[in-house]
């Protein structure tokens, strides 16, 4: 039997994790079996969509509501079902290696007995659930829930073997923890270049501002919504439109705001988007928008919609934050706070600028192409696997980042 890795979910079904799915991808190629626990999502699913034959063994999940009770309890619940899908993983031979991905960080008493018994257990850190709860609390956490927290992520780091940071910033975090540098491995969000197919722009004179992303209290799908509203005064409401694709606790409540603002002719709902959805969408976006303040968590936070932007040359207008600008760079256009009619004006003199919006598309594409698609990723990712289960895994080739080829800019897209 080939090596095989166990990765652990709890907070989405695999087959929505984008991050987990090109991780699967790529240790399929790389000569790994896997199998995911996760959250049950499609009930017909139990290999993963687009892979060879990444096992998928679901977990039931009930419908609670949104206190730290509800919280607690579910927690708990995913905990007993992960602990006891895993033990039937190692008792049938397989989960040679476990990667868990938080939130929650209360997985380390089964990294402790997986350690017991020789075999590896990685984290990936997705989420900083200390600074998730902080901004979900409205900026008044209860200490002592926040320092709770902040030691499960301890634990969760110090009994890991090893750990996958999404950006410096993460990395920083783990090695205050007490991880040792060598056991940490920066392995970014994003999607990779086959994934991305040029298509010719379908160009019908309206500009489309897209937001992508789930529509939760802290991603301030609300301050766009009210930039949209701000922009109807600077510009009327004819020529362009705020997309908004994803879903999410907020999205009744986005809804209630559109109407009441009467702005359902310049803002549309699109829901969740699969793949080809989203890909669909931002070929034809003229702008994005990235309304996240600036709290603790979205300053040292890397957003995956920011480099799904960036992999189609579609300029952003972001708030100025720490890992935002270091991931964008020149293709993106930064606002102080945030506030409504600052992303209103930034908006109206992108779209304004098409020679703006051409050197920020060019830009984007670049670093995607060199540094954020997840073809450099699954460099650094990979190495790791192979050397924590090198006695297991006969030698395999690990594909190396492509070099020299990029997406067309936007005028070349349109000869294509």
């Amino acid at each position: 039997m080939s090596a095989h890795v166990t990765i652990l979910i709890a907070n989405l079904p695999a087959e929505k994790d984008r991050r987990v799915i090109r991780q699967c991808l790529s240790l399929e190629q790389a000569g790994f079996e896997v199998t995911v626990i996760a959250p049950r999502g499609d009930r017909g699913l139990t290999v993963l969509p687009g892979s060879r034959g990444t096992r998928l063994r679901p977990y039931p999940v009930p419908v609670l509501g949104s206190g730290i009770l509800s919280f607690g309890f579910e927690f708990a619940w995913s905990f007993m079902c992960i602990a006891f899908r895993l033990l039937g993983e190692v008792l049938a031979g397989r989960a040679h290696a476990v990667q868990v991905c938080n939130p929650p960080d209360v997985y380390w008493p089964l990294a402790l007995l997986m350690r017991m018994m020789g075999r590896p257990w990685v984290f990936d850190h997705h989420d900083l659930c200390p600074e998730v709860y902080a901004t979900r609390s409205g900026g008044n956490p209860k200490r002592i829930v926040y320092r709770a927290l902040e030691m499960l992520e301890w634990l969760t780091m110090r009994t890991a073997t090893a750990v996958f940071s999404t950006n410096e910033s993460f990395r920083d975090i783990a090695l205050r923890r007490g991880v040792k540098p060598h056991k940490v491995s920066v392995v970014r969000n994003g999607p990779a270049l086959t994934e991305l197919v040029a298509k010719p722009a379908k160009p019908d004179g309206l500009q489309r501002i897209v937001y992508l992303g789930v529509l939760g209290p802290q991603d301030n799908v609300r301050g766009a919504v009210l930039a949209a509203d701000e922009l109807t005064r600077l510009r009327g409401r004819d020529g362009w439109r705020l997309i908004i694709a994803g879903d999410g606790e907020e999205f009744l409540n986005l809804k209630a705001l559109v109407k009441e603002r009467a702005l359902e002719d310049v803002v549309e709902f699109t829901g969740w988007l699969g793949p080809q959805g989203v890909d669909e969408l931002l070929q034809q976006a003229t702008c994005a928008i990235q309304p996240d303040l600036a709290t603790r968590m979205n300053q040292l936070s890397t957003m995956a919609k920011t480099v799904e932007y960036l992999g189609r040359g579609v300029p952003v207008v972001a708030v100025d934050l720490l890992e935002t600008r270091r991931t964008a760079a020149g293709a993106a256009m930064y606002v102080p706070t945030g506030d409504p009619s600052e992303f209103a004006k930034a908006l109206d003199e992108l779209l304004r600028d098409e020679a703006q919006r051409e050197e920020m598309s060019r830009l984007g594409l670049e670093r995607f192409t060199s540094k954020l698609a997840w073809d450099h990723q699954a460099v650094p990712y990979l190495q790791t696997w192979q050397r924590l289960l090198a006695k297991r895994l006969p030698p395999a080739s690990i594909p190396a980042p492509r070099q020299g080829s990029r997406k067309p800019g936007r005028k070349e897209r349109a000869k294509l």
